[in-house]
C-alpha cells in the first residue's frame, strides 16, 4: 500500500477497542501527513501516527455542536490537493451510516485519490462484546442495520421489518427509542422479543441492559444508557453472556 501524493485515505477505526483496529487501517495512518479525526474514535488509534502528523478534530455526536460535513469535505480536498496524505478516520465503518459514500463522491468529483479501508462496524462488533451474534441457524438467518436517528414515520417500512424475521440492529437509536418501540409494536412484533441496548460497546466503560421489547425505553432510562449505543432486537439476543433477569420474559437459548 503505496500511496501517491495527494491520497485520503477513508479509514474505519472500528467499534472502540483500539485493538479491532484493521492493519491496513495501522499502516494508512502511518503514512498521513494530515489526521481528521472523528469525536467518537478512540483516541489511542493515533499512537499509530506519525509524531509529525497534524490531528484536525472535526467531531461528530449525537445531541451536541458538529464540524459540518461540507467543512470536513473541503478541507479533505484542500489538503489532498496540497500534496498531502489524509487518514480520515471515522468510527466503525466508513459506508456503514458513516457518510463515506459522500465523501467518496466528493473526493472523486475533485480528482482527488481515495482509498476505503474497512473498520468493525458497531453492528456487529458490539453485540459480539456481549455475547451476541447477529444471526444463528436457530434463531435468525439475517441481520437488518436500521438507522434510528429518524422519527419512526420518516419513511422506514417497520413492517417489512417486522416480517422479515431478521435481528434488528439499530444506529443511533436511544433518543428515538420510545417511538421506535411503539412502531415495532404497531407493526406486530411481539411486546416479549430480547431486546437490548449497549452503550459504549467494546471499550472498558460499556454498560448494557438486556430486557424484553416493551420494557426496553423503560430499562434503557432506569440505567441511564446513552449514546452512542446500539439497540439490538432479537431472539438471538437470548444469547447475551451476561447474568440478567429478563423481566418476566422466560427465554431459554441453549
Amino acid at each position: 500500500m503505496t500511496p501517491q501524493s495527494g491520497k485520503v485515505f477513508l479509514i474505519g477505526a472500528g467499534p472502540g477497542d483500539v485493538e479491532l483496529l484493521t492493519l491496513k487501517a495501522v499502516k494508512a495512518l502511518g503514512m498521513a501527513d494530515v489526521v481528521l479525526i472523528d469525536d467518537l474514535v478512540n483516541r489511542e488509534v493515533l499512537e499509530f501516527a506519525r509524531p509529525d502528523v497534524r490531528i484536525i478534530e472535526v467531531g461528530k455526536r449525537g445531541g451536541c455542536k458538529s464540524t459540518p460535513q461540507a467543512f470536513i469535505e473541503r478541507q479533505m480536498v484542500h489538503e489532498a490537493k496540497c500534496g498531502h496524505v489524509v487518514a480520515r478516520v471515522k468510527g466503525g465503518d466508513p459506508f456503514i451510516f458513516g457518510r463515506g459514500g459522500e465523501e467518496v463522491q466528493t473526493l472523486t468529483a475533485a480528482g482527488v485519490d481515495v482509498e476505503v479501508i474497512n473498520g468493525i462496524t458497531a453492528g456487529i462488533g458490539v453485540p459480539t462484546a456481549l455475547g451476541i451474534p447477529v444471526t444463528h441457524r436457530d434463531f435468525s438467518h439475517g441481520v437488518t442495520f436500521v438507522t434510528g436517528h429518524t422519527q419512526p414515520d420518516d419513511g422506514i417500512n417497520w413492517s417489512a421489518l417486522v416480517k422479515g424475521g431478521t435481528t434488528l440492529v439499530i444506529y443511533m437509536g436511544v433518543g428515538n427509542l420510545r417511538g421506535i418501540v411503539q412502531a415495532l409494536r404497531a407493526a406486530g412484533m411481539d411486546a416479549t422479543t430480547p431486546a437490548c441496548a449497549i452503550q459504549n460497546g467494546t471499550l472498558p466503560n460499556q454498560r448494557s441492559v438486556v430486557t424484553m421489547l416493551a420494557r426496553l425505553p423503560t430499562a434503557v432510562a432506569e440505567a441511564d444508557i446513552g449514546s452512542p449505543a446500539i439497540i439490538v432486537v432479537g431472539d438471538v439476543v437470548g444469547l447475551a453472556h451476561q447474568q440478567v433477569e429478563m423481566d418476566a420474559l422466560i427465554y431459554n437459548a441453549l
